[in-house]
């Protein structure tokens, strides 16, 4: 079995009706995306609470799928017949039947953090078998360890956390920074979110490791201080919660932040160096990791 996958070029004012109207043709699916999607020209719409509502992209690529043999000059003509549009270009691509699951599967392989570290899905076989491996499957929650902001702070966790350390992981996601800093040796490791399915995960994914990892949905969740915080979020829910999760880390301990781009490092600092001396930046792609070491009370 096959279908035929029609690709037509459309602008922001037009991918809307075009996509509709393909529906209404028969198509079994329809999709609108950036035409200039990885590239240089790529053109970020969703940005972070508070801004503007993220509108569409300018240049679109609306993306329709057809069963096999259908006539697609005929879609084409009364497309631009009921749309009122003209001189649409187009492209057509058959989509053989294959196994999705080993397609998607195959998108996904063990994830080297450092020598120490690896993220490993459940189908595949440890490239380290003697290294601290977390057996994690791409699910709901954000965090496999392929994110830059995730890799950041898994690499810094493995240089910060020793045993018995109390850890905190705020806004916990999948769970992986937990399940890492137990892994590594971490006492008492609590996570939080304020995402429902975000605890499930981390529940699941921390049994799987067989690790004890503490989840609270953040409504529960009771605060106290901790050795090592831990806060891979948005800047703008950094900058909002910076005195809670200072409150969070005891005098003398640590803290990571990431989620930050690098135009939003300077402001972010700035107001956890309030309560923090923060150290050097670290980087990976346009995204930021800053630490810092708990102020003692003077």
């Amino acid at each position: 079995m096959a279908w035929v996958s029609l690709k037509i070029e459309a602008q922001d004012n037009t991918a809307d009706l075009i996509s509709d109207t393909l529906m209404a043709l028969g198509a079994l699916s329809a999709i609108i995306e950036d035409a200039n999607a990885e590239t240089i020209d790529e053109q970020p719409i969703f940005g972070e609470p508070g801004d503007p509502p993220p509108g569409i992209w300018q240049q679109n690529l609306v993306s329709a799928l057809f069963d096999e043999g259908v006539d697609v000059s005929q879609i084409m003509t009364d497309l631009q017949q009921q749309s009122k549009l003209t001189n649409l270009q187009y492209s057509t691509e058959i989509i053989q039947e294959q196994d999705w699951v080993r397609a998607t599967q195959s998108q996904f392989e063990p994830i080297r953090i450092t020598d120490q570290l690896w993220i490993v899905p459940t189908w595949h076989s440890s490239p380290s078998p003697d290294a601290i491996n977390i057996i994690l499957d791409p699910g709901l929650a954000f965090g496999t360890g392929s994110h830059p902001t995730t890799h950041l702070c898994l690499a810094w966790l493995t240089q910060t956390v020793s045993a018995d350390k109390s850890v905190l992981d705020y806004g916990c996601g999948s769970g992986i920074l937990a399940i890492a800093a137990k892994k590594l040796g971490a006492g008492n490791v609590v996570g939080t979110d304020i995402d429902t399915q975000a605890i499930q995960s981390s529940l699941y994914n921390a049994e799987q490791n067989n690790v004890a990892a503490e989840f609270y949905h953040a409504s529960q969740y009771k605060s106290h201080e901790f050795d090592i915080v831990v806060a891979n979020i948005l800047s703008s829910a950094l900058s909002v919660l910076a005195p809670a999760l200072a409150k969070s880390c005891k005098a003398g301990g640590k803290i990571a932040l990431s989620g930050i781009l690098r135009e939003q490092e300077a402001d972010v600092s700035a107001i956890y160096a309030q309560w923090f001396d923060m150290e050097a930046p670290q980087y990976m792609e346009s995204w930021v990791l800053l630490t810092g070491t708990k102020k003692c009370a003077p």
